[in-house]
């Protein structure tokens, strides 16, 4: 019998440095390989893109029931419901900021604007497409104000409603 296809390993040592190469190797060689990968990029542009990419779709906002009701902004508000539309335009909603696609609208007031809202027009679903126990129609009203607001609109900010006493009693 020939001995061309024998053990290549023949010895105790030649085990241990097998071993070790064969573990440690790999390792070298994906450390260089990362350190090449990363040294040509501009760090700050991609970590930017990386965020955005892998962003949430929608954020949680756990409330406590029992706490007092914490009103959000008008600009809270705009940003949580109203910007996925009124940012560019989507289906003929008339852009933040833009005075001549508010003007007609502007003309009904704040109460024609805030019913517009609550019921819906066009392609606007009632309430911005929010439910009364997220957004209340206190809210619906801040949000009117910034967006008029935005566009040349002087309308006042709605007033608070009244907390009930049993709210106040619990509250402290």
């Amino acid at each position: 019998m020939s001995e061309e296809h024998g053990n290549l390993i023949k010895s105790p040592k030649q085990l241990v440095v097998m071993v070790f190469a064969s573990f440690f190797v790999p390792l070298i060689i994906i450390a260089f390989l990362m350190v090449y990968v990363g040294s040509g990029k501009n760090k700050g542009a991609d970590a930017e893109a990386a965020n955005h990419l892998i962003k949430p779709v929608a954020m949680l906002d756990f409330k406590d029931a029992s706490g007092p009701k914490v009103f959000k902004t008008g600009e809270e508000i705009y940003k949580q419901a109203c910007a996925s539309c009124h940012a560019s335009g989507a289906a003929g909603a008339p852009k933040f900021g833009d005075a001549g696609g508010w003007s007609a609208r502007l003309g009904r007031g704040y109460d024609g604007l805030l019913t517009s809202l609550v019921k819906g027009k066009g392609a606007m679903p009632a309430r911005g497409g929010t439910s009364a126990s997220d957004i209340s129609d206190y809210e619906l009203g801040r949000a009117v104000v910034y967006l008029a607001a935005s566009a040349g609109g002087k309308f006042p900010e709605p007033k608070a409603p009244e907390v009930k006493a049993e709210a106040k009693a619990e509250a402290k």
